[in-house]
């Protein structure tokens, strides 16, 4: 029995002198990440982080500035947790980065990252990149509620005035529709076949 603690004895330690040094905080994709020393493994977050590579994926980031609400990125999640609702304008309201005409308004566009499954399948179809990935991870709530994220641009009081301004543009159209209506096509004459005596 006694033999049975030196031997666990020596063994801690031998990790307590070991513990002198501490791992370098480096990309785990760099080779020399598994061919440091002994030390101590554990890093003092958040003082010290990983690097995290460029394609991770952490929480969504949308630029709404360059979304053109096409409603492409609710379609393809498969856990359903972006809500967009879109309000039509009556003239196009500006462009994105990339040039594409705006013309939809935001009035709702909601994230929910307790539900999001970081598949990345929505930032593949953004035909804007308006929707990204982060390189954020801690961003842990007490509130599982909190973790849904507003990106709409526009107040429920704003929106509620640009759907008014449509609703009223889109009685106007209707009314010239019925008002006016078109000109009547005249008829073609109808086609008859000229026949000819044959010379005899």
């Amino acid at each position: 029995m006694l033999a049975t603690l030196v031997k666990g004895l020596k063994l801690t330690f031998s990790h307590i002198y070991k513990s002198r040094n501490i791992y370098k905080p480096i990309n785990v994709t760099s080779p020399e990440y598994f061919r440091q020393g002994t030390g101590i493994v554990t890093l003092q977050y958040p003082y010290q982080q990983i690097p995290l590579p460029d394609n991770a994926r952490y929480k969504l980031h949308n630029e709404i500035d360059d979304c053109i609400v096409c409603d492409k990125c609710a379609i393809i999640c498969p856990v359903n947790c972006i809500a967009i609702e879109s309000i039509k304008s009556v003239e196009p309201i500006g462009y994105t980065s990339d040039g594409t005409v705006k013309r939809l308004y935001a009035s709702k566009f909601d994230i929910d990252m307790a539900k999001c499954c970081y598949c990345g399948l929505c930032t593949t179809v953004c035909p804007t990149e308006c929707l990204t990935m982060t390189k954020e991870y801690d961003f842990s709530m007490y509130d599982i509620r909190n973790m849904n994220y507003q990106f709409s641009d526009l107040t429920p009081e704003l929106a509620a005035e640009k759907q008014n301004e449509y609703d009223m543009y889109a009685v106007q159209k209707s009314q010239l529709s019925t008002e006016t209506p078109p000109a009547p096509v005249p008829a073609k004459p109808a086609f008859k076949p000229i026949f000819k005596k044959p010379n005899t």
